[in-house]
């Protein structure tokens, strides 16, 4: 997936846990799980917000875009 999501990067670095953040912004431990691991198909702007917000940070700091690499054929 070209769209990286480095939520538990900047959490580490703000010394944020899981059940803290997800308590902040009014989301279930298991949906910020979701999120953090880059499984998540979509996020909501106002979750987004939400944790830019809380952390200090901006969007670019949590999401990234890596280009899709070629796999080549045998």
């Amino acid at each position: 997936m070209p769209v990286v999501v480095n939520l538990d990067v900047m959490m580490a670095t703000r010394k944020v846990r899981s059940k803290e953040l997800a308590g902040a912004i009014g989301i279930t431990e298991q949906n910020l799980s979701i999120l953090k691991t880059g499984k998540a198909k979509a996020m909501r702007f106002s979750t987004l917000e939400a944790i830019c917000e809380y952390l200090d940070c901006q969007p670019g700091d949590i999401l990234s875009f890596e280009e899709a690499k070629e796999e080549k054929a045998d």
